[in-house]
């Protein structure tokens, strides 16, 4: 996945007033205690933060 539809998914998801808010201060555990700005930054792939994403606030089946 490239980032750029990462941000597109997040986007759509969470709006584009709350994306960055949630992006950098949410902590989830399904990314090892990090954001996901941290997540990428270590290296994460992009299709794994949103999976994680997707597990961690319940992103339904057809947006995943």
């Amino acid at each position: 996945m490239r980032l750029t539809t990462f941000w597109e998914r997040m986007t759509e998801h969470f709006g584009t007033s709350y994306v960055e808010s949630f992006a950098r201060d949410h902590v989830m555990t399904e990314l090892g205690g990090r954001t996901v700005h941290q997540a990428l930054d270590a290296g994460w792939e992009a299709k794994d933060v949103w999976r994680a994403v997707c597990a961690a606030v319940g992103v339904p089946d057809e947006k995943r």
